[in-house]
């Protein structure tokens, strides 16, 4: 067994690796307590917002210290990655291979999406509105004290399909077009992880200043445009996957044709409006952010309710559609150079 492990590691080493990185997210996921490179990421950006936000005095340098946060966290974390797998596997190819996984691993949000929605469903499906209200608050950016047991769901389904693309499509293709670049180069260090890290880097700084509204109005407005456009190519292949497993392609992109441009995300509407338009329900509507109602475009049509089957049917498509990205990228990089 350790001799095929060996020779398999020697002919197809990113074969193993993105297998056993989705294994280790679907079976293990992010570990409370341990230290996770989002983690990091976000000390970086709370103390290079605190210093900015006490230098810049106009809102071009507002700007300006925007554009270097953003470029700096992308740039430096896919930077800090590929030097410690070169250190890594510089003192050995076991080593360098695991921490590979892990940190491939950390780059996806699977288990985490399905934990959050089952964490709020079990409360609901328990009678108990009162504690699925304060575990909903955990996971979404809306207020929940006065959510009722449909509008909570609502919120739990638009969690699942906005975050499956930068939470599990997008740091995958990242992944892939890395290890692919590799694989039909002369690189010596693998760039799928490093390129998935500045992803993921992108994504953080998007949930944490990429907003319209004080006061990150200046600060946030370069790093939410990177990620819509580091997301834009990845949105949209996920909803022609998710489309094709649900054999409604042309339906998925009929609704998403109509709503999802609806949306002021280039992409969180076409990713919510894939799932609504596969599970024949609606999405949007009215929710409150810190105390301001916030009137959402609806997505999809209410054909059927929103309902724990339906979020559960939802997860299936995640998965199926993770897995199905993941054999096309075993194939590609199966072949020989």
């Amino acid at each position: 067994m350790t001799g095929f492990l060996l020779t398999l590691l020697a002919e197809q080493p990113v074969v193993l690796i993105l297998v056993a990185a989705a294994l280790l997210d679907f079976l293990i996921g992010d570990p409370w307590g341990w230290l996770h490179p989002v983690q990091a990421m976000g000390w970086v950006i709370q103390g290079y917002c605190s210093w900015a936000f006490k230098v810049c005095q106009t809102p071009r340098a507002e700007k300006l210290a925007g554009i270097g946060l953003g470029l700096g966290l992308v740039l430096g974390s896919g930077a800090i990655a590929a030097l410690l797998l070169w250190g890594a596997y510089t003192l050995s190819p076991w080593l360098g291979m695991g921490l590979e996984v892990v940190l491939l691993a950390s780059c996806f949000a699977g288990r985490s999406l399905r934990r959050a929605a089952e964490d709020v469903l079990k409360s609901l499906m328990a009678g108990d509105e009162l504690m699925a209200r304060s575990r909903l608050r955990l996971y979404v950016g809306r207020d929940t004290e006065d959510l009722t047991a449909p509008e909570m769901l609502r919120a739990i389904l638009e969690t699942v399909s906005e975050n499956a693309t930068d939470g599990v499509f997008a740091p995958l293709f990242y992944a892939i077009l890395g290890y692919t670049l590799t694989h039909w180069s002369s690189l010596t260090i693998d760039a799928g992880v490093p390129l998935a890290l500045a992803y993921k880097a992108a994504s953080t700084l998007d949930s944490m200043v990429g907003y319209r509204r004080a006061p990150y109005t200046h600060l946030g407005g370069f790093s939410a445009r990177l990620e819509d456009t580091l997301t834009w190519l990845p949105c949209r292949l996920s909803v022609v996957t998710l489309g094709a497993i649900s054999g409604r392609i042309a339906h998925v992109l009929h609704l998403c044709r109509r709503d999802a441009s609806k949306d002021p995300s280039p992409n969180a509407g076409w990713s919510e409006c894939a799932y609504a338009a596969i599970l024949d329900v609606q999405l949007g509507g009215l929710n409150t952010y810190k105390g301001i109602p916030t009137l959402k475009p609806k997505l999809g049509n209410p054909h059927r309710p929103i309902t724990p089957e339906r979020i559960h049917l939802a997860l299936r498509l995640t998965r199926n559609g993770f897995l199905l990205w993941l054999l096309i990228a075993l194939a590609i990089l199966g072949e020989p150079t």
